[in-house]
């Protein structure tokens, strides 16, 4: 079964990372990706831009209609988010709880309760 990990933050956040372990704090993620790419339970990982860059987009008169977005009603938005594909919800939990910083953030996780056919994943 597939599950979405989602992982909250801001620019206030990641400036609060003394600069001198910012390079440190990158390679445990990078590390923690690596290792469940590896076990094939990672399908992908994303990082998203600031919230500021955000766009909202609908359609009027059959044409896009783009805004500045997203709406917030908090500090925090997705930053980044994962892909995986485990054996049970528990084991996405364990994957999940071993993400870095899982000690001080927590990390959202979704069950995937379906694909669109023709989906190569």
């Amino acid at each position: 079964m597939k599950y979405l990990l989602l992982i909250y933050g801001n620019q206030e956040k990641w400036a609060s990372i003394p600069a001198e372990i910012f390079p440190a704090e990158i390679a445990k993620q990078d590390a923690w990706n690596v290792k469940y790419k590896e076990t094939g339970e990672l399908l992908g990982a994303y990082g998203l831009a600031d919230a500021a860059v955000a766009k909202l987009v609908r359609r009027a008169d059959g044409l896009p209609a783009v805004t500045d977005g997203p709406y917030l009603e908090t500090k925090e938005y997705i930053a980044s988010f994962y892909l995986l594909d485990c054996a049970s919800q528990e084991r996405a939990e364990e994957i999940a709880a071993d993400m870095p910083w899982a000690d001080q953030d927590p990390v959202e996780l979704w069950p995937v309760l379906h694909e669109a056919p023709g989906n190569d994943l």
